[in-house]
């Protein structure tokens, strides 16, 4: 996962909608969202590769949704896979954070964004910083919460833009938000280590190469009834729609029984 774009408790209807783009090597296998056997009460993506996912909500109308900080300085091969943790925090409950603390030293650098509509929480593993999200619009990407990358800034101003509004969030504005692939000037650009050539690639908020590029789009919007709605569209390397699904959790449910609309 490398962008998420969240308005928490800003819109009077929805207090948490979320925008998320993964990006990855198309060759990685993945699966689509499902709910993940043997009791389906978690909705999400899979890496087939290590077993782990990047983003996903439980049958508690929870998220934790993943992105990797790039610091090539950090990182080892022989720590554990990421995609373990969003699984965790799902599973964890109240236990996630204490055992998040004690354990993040296992894995690459990372931000972990966890929650619901009333509370959400974002970890740092490399400034080993827990905070609160505060009500508003917030960017994060492959560095701290809410740098001001030029990608970040756009997204981050799109979204206030399309959830300071009373009506009904507009869902294709936000997917199409999610698929600007505009690319800043070079002077604007971070330096994270990986060379310019690389800082452009990954510049824009929707990443369109054969190679490396984003793989799908997801947004999770949760209104104050607790009704939550995930929405998944994938993408192949030439930036073509390869599906697009959708997800209906309603507060009332006592379980994991999710509406599948897929179109």
């Amino acid at each position: 996962m490398c962008i998420l774009f969240i308005a928490f408790r800003v819109h009077p209807d929805y207090p948490l909608i979320l925008c998320a783009n993964r990006d990855e090597f198309h060759h990685r296998a993945t699966a689509a969202a499902h709910y993940w056997p043997p009791e389906g009460k978690i909705l999400a993506g899979q890496d087939l590769q290590a077993g782990g996912t990047w983003l996903g909500l439980n049958d508690r109308g929870q998220i934790a949704a993943l992105t990797n900080i790039r610091s090539p300085a950090n990182h080892s091969d022989n720590r554990l896979s990421r995609g373990d943790l969003p699984l965790a925090a799902l599973q964890q409950g109240s236990h996630f954070q204490t055992w998040l603390q004690s354990h993040s030293d296992n894995y690459n650098p990372f931000n972990l964004i966890w929650g619901d509509r009333e509370q959400l929480h974002c970890y740092n593993s490399l400034q080993r910083q827990l905070q609160p999200l505060t009500p508003g619009c917030h960017a994060i990407s492959n560095g701290a919460l809410d740098e001001r990358w030029p990608k970040m800034a756009k997204g981050e101003q799109a979204l206030e833009a399309l959830v300071n509004r009373p009506e009904e969030p507009d869902i294709e504005a936000l997917l199409a938000m999610m698929k600007d692939d505009s690319i800043p000037d070079d002077k604007l650009l971070p330096d994270t280590g990986v060379g310019l050539e690389w800082e452009r690639r990954l510049s824009s908020i929707y990443i369109c190469h054969p190679e490396y590029g984003t793989r799908s789009t997801t947004l999770i919007l949760q209104d104050t009834q607790g009704r939550s709605r995930y929405i998944e569209l994938r993408f192949d390397g030439k930036g073509r729609q390869l599906g697009r699904q959708q997800f209906i959790r309603n507060a009332q449910d006592e379980t994991f029984n999710l509406k599948n609309d897929r179109g």
